[in-house]
């Protein structure tokens, strides 16, 4: 069915519709133009067509009771401002997707749930739609349960092509309680029929102020023994600051991609544990090419974490800085048999580089097994002392995790520990060592100013001669003085490293001229 309505059916059923009128194709197939719906909340009215800006609707009541075709589009004027929900319906087709977005100007329209609704735009058990151009805002008196966005699936079955692109999401106070409430939310449940999303992005957004997490979303399906994990997820480009809880998170994904996001300030009014960009119930995530800083406290309070029910997850090319919980989570709950979890395996991280992170720089807890770091560059500044590598329990300890080619830079004070126990507030009592975490490899890392470990057989303990450590500001364009200068002494003497990830932060390859550089820049100079 959904086939033949891409193209013949749909003419039928769309022939006297509106000022629709078949055309044709290059290809020679009929095809459909789209109606347009303008909506206006200052000079519309609910009695026109809505068909023409002069004709345009006025209320979302309007737009909500409304079933929208494959194909149509739903603009909002610019400036307008509505106080309420926006949920229409319908379902688009591939290749025609139903789109929301403005006309008229460059200032977004405004959607205020003002705390009416749980959710101030909301899609529900539709596919092929795309929302843009919006600003959101949802707060009421108390918190309550609430989100500016929420795509959600109840017993639908597999759900395509949702995207979420170019809105501006503030103030939505939301509750510490539930995770998947406060800025854009993705939601699936299945307990009749399994239910998941392919190919939802969520790409270009700006959400500041919202508890109690910015990007989340939650599947009944996390449980291995249920897993249907939703594919082709995409997060890209975001902007989030002054976060409740956690910054960004994927759950229950295969081959999800986080990129290019900027996640400021997180965990700021929350009592829970949270980061700000990370992975949990996900397989072969990629979390590339993001900053994260600010993060409060240490409940977690890391930049960034590959979680417990999670496979192969890459975080590369990142930028984590002044974070109060460290650089770096790796965990894996113990507790959970294998029908609910399949543990923590296989993170590789890579070519990131950590500056002033505070109280931890890379922390494992729990029976986390195969971890591969490698190539990353951690600076600790003359004013911090942290735990740099801290290794934990969590019913169990990690296994089989090995360190190759990163530089420790530290000014500061540093050491490498163990916890003992852990506070309220997620801060940890430390020992020195590896506690009962077993099978740890080093080698060829520099350690500059912190102790060699033991079976390093290549370590280094020199000045690797940064060019300006310690100077990196905002945005990963920032961080050149973390650049190897020529007479570098971590030059060309690392550790081949198989299936490196072809480039270091700067695009350079690896291996460069034959050779491996040690820290998170590999040299193009071949002399």
């Amino acid at each position: 069915m959904k086939n033949l309505l891409g193209f013949g059916l749909l003419g039928t059923l769309l022939g006297s519709h509106g000022d629709a009128s078949a055309v044709r194709r290059p290809d020679g197939r009929a095809d459909v133009p789209s109606n347009i719906y303008y909506v206006d909340s200052r000079a519309g009215d609910d009695s026109n067509a809505g068909t023409s800006p002069a004709s345009a609707w006025k209320s979302l009541e309007k737009v909500n009771a409304r079933t929208f075709l494959p194909g149509e589009r739903i603009l909002l004027k610019s400036s307008s401002m509505w106080n309420g929900q926006l949920w229409p319906k319908g379902s688009g087709v591939e290749g025609r997707p139903i789109t929301v977005g403005m006309y008229g100007g460059g200032v977004k329209p405004v959607i205020n749930g003002e705390g009416l609704f749980e959710d101030s735009v909301l899609l529900k058990n539709q596919e092929y739609w795309e929302i843009a151009d919006l600003e959101i805002t949802n707060t009421g008196p108390q918190r309550a349960e609430r989100r500016g966005v929420h795509v959600a699936l109840e017993n639908y079955g597999e759900a395509h092509h949702i995207y979420i692109r170019s809105l501006t999401i503030h103030d939505v106070n939301g509750v510490d309680d539930v995770k998947p409430n406060g800025g854009i939310n993705y939601t699936s449940v299945g307990a009749k029929k399994p239910s998941r999303f392919v190919d939802l992005r969520i790409e270009n957004n700006e959400i500041y102020r919202v508890d109690r997490s910015g990007i989340f979303g939650w599947a009944d399906s996390w449980v291995r023994s249920n897993w249907f994990p939703s594919l082709g997820l995409v997060v890209r480009g975001n902007q989030l600051h002054d976060i409740g809880g956690d910054g960004i998170v994927v759950v229950a994904t295969d081959g999800a991609i986080v990129e290019r996001n900027v996640v400021g300030h997180a965990n700021q009014r929350s009592d829970g544990y949270n980061v700000a960009i990370w992975a949990w119930s996900a397989d072969n995530t990629v979390i590339q090419f993001n900053e994260a800083y600010g993060t409060k406290g240490q409940r977690d309070g890391e930049g960034f974490d590959s979680d417990w029910n999670s496979r192969n997850t890459v975080i590369q090319y990142n930028y984590s800085h002044d974070n109060d919980g460290g650089f770096l989570l790796i965990c894996n709950e113990g507790g959970h048999n294998p029908a609910e979890s399949a543990g923590n395996t296989g993170t590789v991280v890579r070519y990131n580089i950590s500056q002033n992170d505070r109280t931890r720089g890379i922390n494992i807890a729990g029976p986390v097994k195969e971890s591969l770091i490698y190539n990353n560059t951690i600076y600790v500044g003359p004013d911090h002392s942290v735990d740099l590598l801290l290794f934990s329990d969590w019913h169990g300890w990690s296994e089989g995790t090995s360190f190759y080619n990163n530089i420790f830079y530290v000014a500061g004070t540093a050491r490498f520990s163990y916890g003992v126990s852990r506070t309220s507030d997620g801060a940890y009592v430390t020992a020195h060592g590896f506690g009962e975490s077993k099978d740890n490899l080093f080698d060829a890392n520099d350690y500059y100013g912190v102790e060699v470990a033991a079976s390093d057989s290549h370590a280094l303990t020199v000045d690797p001669k940064l060019i300006a450590p310690g100077q990196g500001t905002g945005g990963i364009l920032s961080l050149t003085g973390y650049r190897l200068q020529a007479g570098s002494p971590a030059r060309k003497n690392g550790k081949t490293i198989e299936k490196s990830g072809e480039q270091d932060l700067w695009g350079h390859a690896v291996p460069s001229c034959g050779a491996t550089d040690r820290g998170a820049f590999q040299s193009d100079d071949c002399k």
